[in-house]
């Protein structure tokens, strides 16, 4: 419904992998038919808030970006976050700088867009609809929305760097040879080589059938807000529609939750890097009645036990 809630995270209960939980009604005074559809972990620092903004995203996909600071003071009973359509619902909402990052969408029948963070305008008011990030088909949806570096490379930086390192991953070519060899026929110098390569972000987009697919966030090219979009994962009946994208990382681990409440976890690196609009592979087998119903990544918080 576009309300905003606030709450310590030291006050949630904590319980087992494998118990039921506490009905977010019991936390929070959700109305009925009011759910839950983002949470956002923020800094305790509430002066940092002055250098965020905070993206929305609909399934409709209308966007709206304002400032976090907006948000400092909130009541109880919750705060108007963004004015909704009846046939409308908040899918994502994530923090933001503005010359720093990207927006990326993605869709159910696996269409994708990303833009700059400008390319939306800052909003004061927060009971204002926003404006249209992606322009979708009558059967398509929005179904996550998440924040990337802004890539500052050129487009045939991008090609010549992706000719390269697809040619590594497809074990055609050594990351140890010679860099003259490895970049023949581009004209990628091997600094700025190495610095794309360290800053390569990688989405994993996943399918309600149970299939998912890594790759390079350098395929998908910036462009404006609002258009159609470009292809991010094939849709069939076999592999069925995209549940979610989002960025992962080597050492990430990923959960998959389907609808009978089993969820199997397993490593970021075990799925290989594959192209935009490949398939993908077999994550989780799920029987014929069920579906994937939501995906997350877990951070590796590099924690050592003393």
């Amino acid at each position: 419904k576009g309300k905003v809630y606030q709450m310590k995270v030291f006050k949630l209960p904590e319980f087992a992998p494998n118990a039921r939980g506490k009905p977010m009604v019991g936390i929070f005074p959700l109305t009925k038919n009011e759910n839950i559809t983002a949470v956002l972990p923020l800094p305790n620092d509430k002066t940092s808030w002055e250098n965020l903004n905070i993206m929305f995203s609909t399934s409709k996909g209308t966007v709206r970006r304002n400032a976090l600071s907006d948000f400092i003071k909130i009541q109880s009973s919750g705060k108007i976050a963004m004015k909704l359509s009846d046939d409308d619902k908040l899918i994502g909402v994530h923090t933001c700088i503005e010359k720093e990052d990207d927006v990326f969408l993605s869709t159910k029948e696996g269409k994708c867009l990303r833009f700059p963070i400008s390319n939306v305008r800052k909003f004061s008011g927060r009971n204002s609809v926003g404006v249209r990030g992606i322009r979708l088909s009558k059967v398509d949806m929005v179904i996550s929305m998440y924040i990337l570096k802004h890539a500052k490379f050129t487009i045939d930086e991008r090609n010549d760097y992706l000719k390269i390192a697809n040619a590594i991953r497809r074990k055609e070519l050594r990351r140890s040879t010679p860099f003259n060899k490895l970049s023949k026929g581009t004209q990628l110098s091997e600094n700025k080589f190495v610095e794309m390569e360290n800053i390569e972000e990688f989405i994993l987009s996943i399918a309600d059938n149970g299939f998912g697919k890594r790759s390079s966030a350098y395929e998908y090219r910036i462009t404006s807000r609002g258009g159609k979009g470009i292809a991010n994962m094939s849709v069939n009946k076999k592999i069925g529609k995209v549940v979610s994208s989002f960025p992962v990382n080597e050492k990430d681990d990923i959960m998959l939750i389907a609808g009978t409440g089993k969820l199997i976890r397993s490593p970021v690196n075990k799925i290989r890097i594959s192209g935009r609009t490949t398939q993908g592979v077999t994550l989780f087998k799920v029987e014929s009645s069920e579906k994937v119903l939501s995906a997350a990544s877990i951070k590796d918080l590099n924690i050592s036990s003393e």
